[in-house]
Order: structure tokens, then sequence, then C-alpha cells
């Protein structure tokens, strides 16, 4: 839901600033700019905090060559996807089960780490 309220957004400014490019200033930009750049690191925090207490739990003693980083879980979030919502074998055993609000912010950080591959930043 977020994704597409961003993606409405973005094509809203985009066609704003196309029909009056005088009207909005440059500080305007950078607000803008800003607010997505915040949100996206929050995105990244919620995402890193959910695969830190559900997922490394396990793969720190049964999978170490895919426990999740800061620097690494943007480059896994594709078979993070595959893992937790298509085959549905993610995260393992009864008590690491993902709570729905869990589930959105990780479909959330996936969303914007596939529009940041494709340089479609909203």
């Amino acid at each position: 839901m977020n994704v597409l309220i961003k993606l409405i957004v973005g094509i809203c400014l985009t066609h704003m600033v196309e029909l009056d490019e005088h009207m909005v200033s440059t500080d305007d930009y950078k607000s803008i700019a800003y607010t997505e750049v915040a949100s996206t690191n929050s995105t990244k925090d919620k995402a890193f905090k959910i695969l830190t207490n559900k997922c490394n739990i396990c793969h720190k003693s049964r999978n170490r060559r895919r426990v999740f980083t800061q620097e690494n879980m943007d480059a896994w979030s594709q078979d993070v996807y595959k893992q937790v919502f298509i085959k549905k074998r993610m995260p393992k055993g009864k008590k690491t089960k993902l709570t729905n609000e869990e589930y959105q912010d990780l479909l959330t950080w996936i969303s914007s780490t596939k529009n940041n591959q494709n340089g479609n930043q909203f």
C-alpha cells in the first residue's frame, strides 16, 4: 500500500513540475528528496530489525553464508521474497512466525530495493 501511495505521489509531483516548473522552488525539491531518503532508511531499518530478530537467529547457526547485515541485505531481497512469500519456507519454526505488520514491512522493503535497483526511486 505504501509503495502504491509513493507511486501516485511521484506521478502527481512529476506532472505538477511539468505543468509549471517555475512554481516549485529548489527548497521544495530538497525537502521531497529528503523525505524519500528518510522513508527509505526507515523501511530498511524496519526490515533489518525483522531479519535480525526472525531470520538471523537460525542463519547464524544453520546458514552462516546468509546472515543478514545492513550492507548485504538489499542484495538478498529477491531471495527473501522467494523464500518468505512465494515458497513460504521461511521463517521456520513456530517461535519465529511473522506478524502481518512484519510481512508488510518486508514487502515494502523488497519493493523499495527493486525500485532502487531499476533506478525508479519515488
